[in-house]
């Protein structure tokens, strides 16, 4: 275990600690995980608005007249079509086809582009687009020191926002970033998220990042906004049907394995790492279906756990990747990687293995949640 000295902090770690968090280990950063209690930080965001520290996330600036090219070779996606002002969801794997992680980024000018990676994976995916990045005109930049980013999310975020910003927040889009300014604080503001529900992502310069916390938290007051913690973030994005590296996503796997081969845009110009092995994937999984990610409801109140064999007929036939109590829904649920034939909604004879139990589950289909628009 790390010890606390070793982990990194925040620029807010103070006033997460003035507010009373728990704080964790969180991919070698202390972390607040909840501030009070987890139901009532997840239920906040569902039905009025909740506030994130997210400067853990691991920003990688990507500049230079080829940064779109080089992109294109490094990731699965389609970089060089992103329009300067949007962002795409993307995936960045090992010459085998295998998940290194899952990426937003963030195309913020012709030539400069943001590479947001999972905070576990930062370094890997730096360390991976230096080395891809040989032979192109474009510079790879390590920027997690550079930033701090707060996430409000929630039905009353944009109400809260507009109320700080003169940005045209109604103009921004879903898998969107504008700069503006947020309650005098230079930002580049971001319409994605990750709970299922509309909300903005917020990079600014860390030193500014206490004013703003505090700025966001007396806008949002009135309409009941919450700090919220890692817990509560984990259980909005399963409801939401989210895949979260070393659960739904690993090395492990490629994108088709996990049901997300549409990432992979073969079309693009030019080799990209992985193409071969990934085109290789693409034919067995259309020749022979992977196993299928679905969600799991329980009929009863055990927990399933990741790791925890799915069953039917006294065969092993999956195995849960993420598990929690719904808040939303009233009931345990889980994300599980399962056999095609076991896959379809509805699906009889389907339980958990929890502890020698053979717990009955509902499959159906993900997200378990989706909010009204």
């Amino acid at each position: 275990m790390s010890s606390t000295a070793e982990l990194r902090h925040t620029a807010l770690d103070a006033l997460h600690r003035s507010l009373g968090a728990t704080m964790t280990d969180f991919a070698g950063w202390d972390m607040p995980l909840r501030y009070g209690s987890e139901r009532d930080e997840h239920t906040a965001v569902r039905t009025r608005a909740g506030l994130f520290d997210l400067s853990h996330m691991g920003e990688i600036a990507v500049t230079g007249p080829q940064a779109a090219a080089l992109l294109d070779f490094a990731l699965v996606g389609n970089i060089g079509g992103v329009q300067p002002g949007r962002a795409r969801y993307t995936m960045i794997c090992r010459a085998d086809g295998g998940i290194l992680d899952d990426l937003i980024v963030y195309r913020l000018a012709e030539t400069e582009y943001l590479v947001v990676a999972n905070a576990s994976n930062a370094q890997t995916v730096l360390d991976a687009l230096v080395e891809r990045s040989a032979g192109f005109d474009a510079d790879v930049r390590d920027d997690r020191d550079a930033y701090a980013l707060i996430a409000v999310q929630g039905p009353e975020s944009p109400g809260i926002l507009k109320s700080l910003t003169d940005a045209d927040l109604d103009g921004l889009k879903y898998y969107a970033g504008l700069p503006g300014t947020v309650a005098g604080v230079p930002a580049l503001i971001a319409r994605t998220g990750y709970t299922g529900e509309d909300g903005f992502e917020l990079f600014v310069k860390p030193e500014h990042a206490v004013e703003l916390w505090q700025a966001l938290t007396e806008a949002g007051a009135g309409v009941g906004l919450v700090p919220c913690g890692l817990s509560c973030r984990d259980t909005l994005r399963l409801e939401a049907g989210m895949p979260l590296y070393g659960h739904e996503l690993s090395t492990a796997l490629t994108p088709f394995d996990a049901g997300l081969g549409r990432v992979v845009k073969f079309e693009k110009e030019g080799d990209f790492v992985g193409r071969e092995a990934l085109q290789e994937a693409a034919e067995r999984a259309a020749a022979k279906p992977p196993r299928v990610l679905v969600g799991l409801v329980a009929e009863g109140r055990r927990v399933p756990r990741a790791g925890f064999s799915v069953v039917s007929g006294g065969e092993v036939i999956g195995e849960v990747t993420s598990g929690a109590p719904s808040p939303t829904l009233g009931k345990p649920i889980a994300m599980a990687y399962v056999d095609a034939a076991h896959a379809v909604p509805g699906t009889p004879g389907v339980g958990v293995d929890i502890r020698g139990s053979h717990e009955p589950y509902e499959v159906v289909p993900l997200p378990f949640y989706k909010r009204q628009k």
